[in-house]
């Protein structure tokens, strides 16, 4: 627990360092950030044809996201439909998905995050000159799954946080200028901390990724920041057409009786919702995605070769049991939980809650 609290605590600094180092940078223009995007993509995508292990892995997570959403929408069939409406219990309701939210991050986390350190995996080992093979990336990425884990939990939670709060909503007093910097801080732990999983794979520890990576922050910032806002703005694109797709079909479904029963409920809303945010996810994963990780694996590879920096493959294999038991221990605990409710309701479940 101890070095979990130590990983935790070097994110939360990355995450301080990352808003002031940027702070000081001159962002790029959108057209340029995507022509920086296109421009490093070329390169990119021609590795990922060539080692074709990385769209197997790239598959794999757009599977994880699709169950995992999958299962986060359904789950919200358990509370009554009535909870949702009665003010009185908002509050415990919206408590009650966030804690269940964050634990259902939590465990897609864990496949998401290694699947995106094979990906940098292939290419650290095509850039030593060796074969990349699944089993190689896997022998690589697995002695790290806890710091790799921890990180993307911790990425992955400001994410789904950071999507909730661009989507529109009833009522939203929250002024724009705090919306404008929230994002900004986003973006910027999202750049800074582009090197932290590549620098994790070539031998080092997480206080050391995350001094690397503001150091490569601070040598790279014009080709991080063009790749990060370059893919953060294709999938904006991707993102708004999935959003007005949405009502779109709903306005053309919704005198389907099929479809308008679905509608009345939050968990069908939810669940219609996901169908065509998973069509964008299969551009985004399958295409996007992929480039974006091997490109910012790219440009750490060569910027420690420009300073010397040494990439050890693989380190020696250290315990990893510990990272696995509590990943099979966090899916248990769900697993029960979601039983649970299931056998008794989403009524009795709120019942043993304070009102």
């Amino acid at each position: 627990m101890q070095k979990t609290k130590e990983i935790i605590n070097q994110l939360e600094e990355l995450k301080t360092k990352s808003s002031s180092v940027t702070k000081k940078k001159i962002r790029p223009g959108k057209i340029e950030s995507v022509g920086g995007f296109l421009n490093n993509g070329a390169v990119s995508l021609r590795f990922i044809f060539h080692e074709r292990e990385n769209i197997v892995f790239a598959l794999l997570q757009l599977v994880v996201i699709g169950i995992m959403y999958f299962i986060w929408a359904k789950s919200l069939s358990f509370i009554p439909e009535d909870y949702w409406r009665d003010d009185n219990t908002d509050d415990l309701v919206s408590v009650i998905v966030l804690l269940w939210s964050f634990v259902l991050v939590g465990i897609a986390t864990f496949p998401l995050g290694l699947l995106t350190a094979c990906m940098c995996a292939s290419y650290l080992l095509h850039f030593e000159g060796r074969d990349s093979t699944v089993a190689e990336c896997l022998k690589i990425v697995l002695p790290k799954s806890w710091s790799i884990w921890i990180f993307s939990w911790f990425d992955g939670w400001w994410t789904a946080w950071q999507i909730l709060e661009r989507l529109p909503k009833k009522n939203d007093k929250t002024p724009l200028t705090v919306k404008l910097a929230h994002e900004a801080a986003y973006q910027a732990w999202k750049i800074a901390s582009l090197g932290v999983i590549p620098s994790l794979l070539s031998g080092n520890g997480i206080a050391e990724a995350a001094k690397n990576s503001i150091s490569l922050l601070s040598s790279k910032f014009s080709m991080l920041a063009k790749l990060r806002l370059g893919y953060s703005l294709i999938c904006w694109i991707f993102g708004i057409g999935a959003y007005i797709s949405m009502f779109f079909l709903i306005s053309h479904l919704s005198d389907v009786p099929a479809f308008a029963t679905l509608f009345k409920t939050v968990s069908g809303f939810y669940l219609f919702a996901g169908i065509p945010t998973i069509a964008a996810l299969v551009f985004v994963m399958l295409i996007f995605r992929p480039i974006y990780i091997i490109s910012a694996c790219r440009i750490y590879a060569y910027n420690a070769r420009e300073h010397n920096q040494p990439i050890l493959l693989p380190e020696p294999m250290p315990r990893i049991l510990s990272a696995f038991v509590f990943f099979v221990a966090l899916v248990i605990i769900a697993f029960v939980a979601w039983q649970y409710v299931s056998y008794f309701g989403g009524d009795n479940l709120l019942n043993l809650l304070p009102k």
